[in-house]
C-alpha cells in the first residue's frame, strides 16, 4: 500500500488457529449474525475462508502498529484512500 507501512499477508501461510480467530474477529467487527449460516461462527469463516480464496477479502498488517486485520477489498481500498489523505494533510 503506502510506504511500505502495510503488507497484504498471504492467508495460507498463517496457522489454522490464527486465521480462524482473524476471521472470527471479522465476523464479530462487522456485527454479522452468527445465526444466519446455521452453523454459527464456524459457518460464517467457512464463508470467508472461500472468500479469501476466491480474492474478495485479505488479511492486511500494519506494520507502524502491528495489527493485522481481514479486509474487503472496498475496505483496503478505501483504507488506503484515506490514509493517502491524512499523510498528505500532514
Amino acid at each position: 500500500m503506502n510506504d511500505g507501512r502495510f503488507i497484504e499477508v498471504p492467508y495460507r501461510m498463517l496457522p489454522g488457529e490464527t486465521l480462524d480467530g482473524l476471521l472470527e474477529a471479522f465476523v464479530t467487527r462487522q456485527g454479522y449474525d452468527t445465526t444466519d449460516t446455521g452453523e454459527g461462527m464456524r459457518g460464517w469463516v467457512g464463508q470467508l475462508k472461500q472468500q479469501l480464496e476466491r480474492g474478495e477479502l485479505l488479511i492486511a498488517h500494519d506494520l507502524q502498529t502491528e495489527t493485522t486485520e481481514v479486509m474487503t477489498l472496498a475496505q483496503w481500498r478505501a483504507f488506503g484512500r484515506d490514509l493517502a489523505d491524512d499523510e498528505e494533510e500532514g
